[in-house]
This record gives structure tokens, C-alpha cells and sequence, in this order.
């Protein structure tokens, strides 16, 4: 699923500036990321599938082994098998067997939820959300930046965008200007909490 998440973000963000790729001919460049990504994708759906072969086949062999075991030790420890304890015995194993068949799928599906829950967690807790939250609050400004540094990489040195100062009532409109490469939409992102805030208020 880590794979998997990483594979859609790569997606999602090519199609979503798909302009942007098409202008400066990456596609090739993005086209072979995003296979890498869905190679390594694919590589664990194909060690989960054959686990869970493994699994299903274990399971469902396991009634015919785990009577066979029994019935063998039965037999060597000079056990007296009739017709009551082996029925018996059957009986008791044909009632276990169903919710023993059901432990791998249960254990797989708390697995998803888990990994749903902590994703809704991550998200909610993401700077960006709080900052929307606490700037909800603040009805005076619309978007209020202060000494803010910006950059796609967390650990870069070298600020995509720094020492950015802007305040903007709510009603007011404003019109970013610049030369092609000067930072406009990566201004944009910033506002809207897409890029990585490395110092300063959003």
C-alpha cells in the first residue's frame, strides 16, 4: 500500500500539471518515474498474491492434514479409535475449520483499516490543515504570510521560494506578475499549502 500510495502521488501530480509537462516535453521523464514506481508496485502485489496462495492453500489443506496427524498419533499411541470418537472428533473439527479459514482475511482487513486510519490521521494532521483552521479563525486576513521560506524538498538548504512577506484582506484582489520561471504558481501553492513550508507564518 506504501508503494501503491507512492505510485498515485507521482500520477496524480503529472496530471494535475500535465500543462506544465507537456510545455517543457517531460512526459518521457515522468512516463518512466511513474513505471518505476508501479514496478515496485507491482513486485509486492505479486509477493502478496503468492502469500496468499500459500495461505489459502494451508488453510484449506489444513482440516485434511491436522485429522490425518491426529488419526496417525492415535494409531501409534495404541489410542482405541470407534466410531464415536472419530465422528466426534470431525464434528469438532468441521466447526473450528470455518472461523480458522476466516483468521487471514479478518487479520488483512484490520491491516487496511489500520493503514486507513492513520492516513485520515496523517492528513488531519498535516501543518497546511491546521493552518487553514487557525487562519478560519482570523477573519481580519484572508491570507496573512510572514518572513516564509518555501521549498518542494523538506530538507533543502536552498529555499525554492524565501523570506516571502504578503498580506491580503478578504475581498481584496491581487495580481501576480512576473517573468516565466520567477515563482508565480509556486507562490500559488504556497497560499495554497501544496509546497513544503521550510520557515517563517502561512
Amino acid at each position: 500500500m506504501e508503494a501503491q500510495d507512492e505510485r498515485l502521488k507521482a500520477l496524480s501530480e503529472a496530471l494535475v500539471n500535465m500543462k506544465v509537462l507537456k510545455l517543457y516535453a517531460w512526459e518521457t521523464h515522468f512516463k518512466k518515474v511513474i513505471e518505476g514506481l508501479r514496478e515496485v508496485e507491482c513486485k509486492w502485489l505479486k509477493a502478496f498474491q503468492l502469500r496468499r496462495a500459500y495461505n489459502s492453500f494451508l488453510f484449506w489443506s489444513s482440516p485434511v492434514f491436522v485429522s490425518a496427524a491426529t488419526f496417525s498419533t492415535c494409531y501409534f499411541l495404541k489410542i482405541p479409535l470407534n466410531a464415536s470418537n472419530v465422528f466426534t472428533f470431525v464434528a469438532t473439527l468441521r466447526l473450528v475449520q470455518d472461523p480458522v479459514r476466516q483468521i487471514p482475511d479478518v487479520i488483512g482487513v484490520l491491516i487496511q483499516a489500520k493503514v486507513a486510519f492513520v492516513r485520515i490521521v496523517k492528513f488531519l494532521d498535516a501543518p497546511e490543515i491546521q493552518s487553514r483552521q487557525r487562519s478560519c479563525m482570523n477573519h481580519e486576513k484572508s491570507i496573512l504570510i510572514k518572513s516564509a521560506s518555501f521549498s518542494w524538498d523538506d530538507d533543502s538548504l536552498k529555499p525554492t521560494l524565501s523570506n516571502i512577506d504578503l498580506e491580503i484582506s478578504t475581498g481584496e484582489k491581487v495580481a501576480i506578475c512576473g517573468e516565466v520561471g520567477s515563482g508565480k504558481s509556486t507562490l500559488l501553492a504556497a497560499v495554497l499549502g501544496e509546497i513544503p513550508k521550510t520557515e517563517g507564518t502561512l
